[in-house]
């Protein structure tokens, strides 16, 4: 009981520091509340009244947190700036705000929003890549839907960050940043992270989805992003994350991949994700096919050096070649 009291409390008093909407007054509001609870606490005879009197200080709190609403009315930062939405015509898709951005580094790029026209009769298997940035359990994940010969769609979810914003691990479990779905060009969101982003390690994996499930998951994601142009929704680093986001696309096929659970704990801790896919078989080129063991196809698929060498005409082509599950990839392509 009384860890759950230190919790509650803990918690409390972060989200009125991160999320009170008086800036000035976040500091003394957070103080205020744990001085109520430790007055609770001592005054309060026997203790299990001053455990319920934190209990419905952390519900008046909770209450108030879920009021606050994310809107789609801010400065954005510009590769945020615009939210994808997609309107469907049979076989054909037409994805607005598709983002191709060209960088100069990381912080100089001009951004274009595109609409791409896209035929779902061609869309051919998902791609995957996990972007590492030293820390053993946490990675980010991105999803490469390929379209006929050497198109791809790369659907990255990420915090919508306004120009004064900061990304901090910390804030990432309160209402600081909208969920944002960016649909970009691979020469965008893949060659940001390998040639313009420091300590950023990025490894590519060739999943073993077929084109009819590809194609029921490309389309959850499409509605999902119709779902967040029309109204927005808040990040978080728990429950609303780029890793849980897909799982819960993947669920909504109806078909999630071998060996996954959406209440694996390895969806959480996202830096397990690729493992825990590849021993379900779900990677091209892994040991159920009689493939390479983990560790070697993971050193196979990191793609860092190969997209610092790619040409920017053929980088998608360019930095799949040669690697396992990729074998379909011929020269001419």
């Amino acid at each position: 009981m009384w860890l759950l009291v230190a919790l509650v409390t803990l918690w409390s008093a972060a989200a009125l520091y991160f999320d009170f909407p008086f800036e000035r007054l976040r500091v003394p509001t957070a103080i205020l509340y744990l001085l109520l609870a430790a007055c609770a606490l001592s005054f309060l005879k026997p203790h299990a009244r001053g455990a319920l009197a934190c209990g419905a200080l952390f519900l008046v709190v909770l209450v108030w947190w879920l009021t606050i609403k994310p809107s789609n009315d801010r400065n954005w930062y510009p590769d945020v700036a615009e939210t994808a939405w997609a309107g469907i015509d049979g076989d054909r898709v037409a994805l607005h705000n598709f983002r191709n951005c060209e960088y100069r580094s990381q912080t100089d790029y001009s951004c274009r929003w595109e609409t791409k026209t896209l035929e779902l009769s061609k869309l051919r298997g998902v791609d995957v890549s996990f972007v590492d940035w030293g820390l053993p359990y946490i990675a980010h994940a991105i999803v490469s839907f390929e379209f006929g010969d050497n198109d791809y769609v790369a659907v990255s979810i990420e915090t919508r960050k306004e120009i004064d914003q900061h990304y901090s691990a910390v804030r990432g479990f309160f209402r600081t940043y909208a969920l944002i779905y960016l649909f970009s060009d691979e020469r965008d969101v893949l060659r940001l992270r390998t040639n313009y982003r420091h300590n950023e390690e990025v490894y590519l994996y060739r999943t073993t989805a077929t084109p009819e499930w590809s194609r029921a998951l490309f389309l959850q994601y499409l509605a999902r992003a119709n779902e967040l142009h029309g109204a927005a929704e808040w990040y978080n680093a728990l429950t609303d994350n780029c890793t849980t986001n897909i799982f819960t696309e993947m669920a909504r096929t109806g078909h999630l991949p071998r060996g996954s659970s959406r209440l694996d704990p390895r969806i959480l801790f996202s830096g397990l994700a690729d493992k825990m896919l590849y021993n379900g078989g779900n990677f091209a080129g892994g040991s159920r096919e009689g493939g390479l063991p983990f560790e070697e196809l993971k050193k196979r698929a990191h793609i860092n050096a190969a997209a610092r060498a790619a040409s920017y005409a053929d980088f998608s082509r360019e930095i799949r070649a040669g690697r396992p599950g990729f074998e379909f990839l011929s020269p001419e392509r």
